[in-house]
């Protein structure tokens, strides 16, 4: 978990200084390794050191130890990356863990089947064929649509298993799969053709958002109270900016490389459908990882509106071609990290006592 917040910590500084702060820049291989550290140095490590946690267990001696070498690893490449060793020695420890991260859904897969843990089990394969391409001297951008694939199939896996109690009929099920499998063979495409495989992304991730924002749960848990109607409130809103992302890629598929169009596709999934998930699910994935406890507190709808409004500015400003507005709207989303950050620490302390 340390070395998942010190990827996150950088890859915040970095991004600022890739939006256009003058900030110093550390290290100045940080600034080409954003994404990555943000990606694979931060979430996969924090996803796969939640499903080491959840697999550790349900198992006894070793079998209780080996989950731990997938984020360990990702960890470790992400603190390479830092601490500036050869690139290839940070792409190899990313590739094993997540390697690892397969092989952990392979044993949860085979305890058990179903459609939620598979969906999962081909996201963390999307993470390895990403991690692979980046291995072999694959641009980032071309990788991206992998790494995406890997969040999203893992957050729409684990919202199907908690559909459950909805008892979703067959047509539902089928939806979902067609959806997800639809995203999965744009990925193929991309390989022959990125622009183009880009665009029916675009239309694979507006299916997976429609699905979202129709069978999830969170649709009758926003009535309630507490931290159930927190969870909803980042959830639904989460959905909309995946829709959002699919739009943007649907439409501007061709130019998914580089510049202010290819900073809105990525961050209306990574911040505003990633982050928003992860702020609704921090207060139950920090006991379970970390055993301590982290109480609900109103204020944390404090980052949550903050993170939604600061990335409405800076995708308003990469549509309008506006840098300053991109800018403050950047510097808002890392002040909005930094404020759930503090905000968890705070009630996890005042739990304590």
């Amino acid at each position: 978990m340390a070395l998942g917040m010190l990827a996150l910590l950088a890859a915040m500084w970095a991004g600022l200084v890739r939006i256009g702060w003058a900030l110093p820049p550390l290290r100045p291989n940080w600034i080409a390794n954003h994404g990555p550290l943000m990606i694979s140095g931060f979430l996969g490590t924090v996803i796969s050191l939640e499903r080491a946690v959840a697999l550790s267990s349900i198992s006894t001696g070793l079998n209780r130890r080996w989950p731990y070498l997938a984020p360990m690893l990702a960890g470790l490449g992400a603190l390479s990356t830092l601490i500036g060793l050869p690139d290839p020695v940070g792409r190899t420890l990313v590739a094993i863990g997540s390697l690892g991260m397969v092989l952990i859904f392979a044993v949860i897969n085979r305890a058990r089947p179903d459609w939620a843990h598979a969906t999962m089990g081909v996201g963390a394969l999307l993470w390895l064929m990403g991690n692979i391409l980046w291995l072999l001297g694959q641009p980032v951008y071309h990788v991206v649509p992998w790494w995406a694939g890997f969040l999203v199939l893992t957050i729409s896996g684990e919202r199907l298993e908690l559909a459950r109690v909805l008892l979703l009929k067959r047509t539902t099920l089928v939806l979902f799969l067609a959806a997800n499998g639809f995203f999965l063979a744009s990925l193929l495409l991309s390989l022959v053709h990125l622009g183009t495989g880009v665009r029916f992304g675009g239309i694979g991730l507006i299916a997976i958002a429609l699905w979202l924002l129709r069978f999830d749960i969170a649709r009758k848990t926003i009535q309630q109270t507490g931290l159930t109607r927190f969870i909803a409130a980042c959830l639904l809103p989460g959905y909309v900016w995946l829709a959002a992302a699919g739009g943007l890629w649907l439409y501007w598929g061709e130019r998914f490389a580089a510049g202010p169009l290819y900073d809105a596709m990525l961050h209306s999934i990574m911040l505003g459908f990633v982050f928003s998930l992860i702020f609704g699910h921090a207060p139950l994935i920090v006991p379970a990882v970390m055993n301590v406890a982290v109480p609900y507190r109103p204020a944390f709808y404090a980052h949550l509106a903050l993170l939604h409004l600061s990335l409405i500015l800076r995708v308003a400003g990469d549509l309008a071609s506006s840098p300053a507005l991109r800018m403050w709207g950047g510097m808002l989303n890392v002040i909005a990290l930094l404020l759930f950050l503090a905000n968890t620490a705070r009630a996890a302390r005042q739990s304590a006592y």
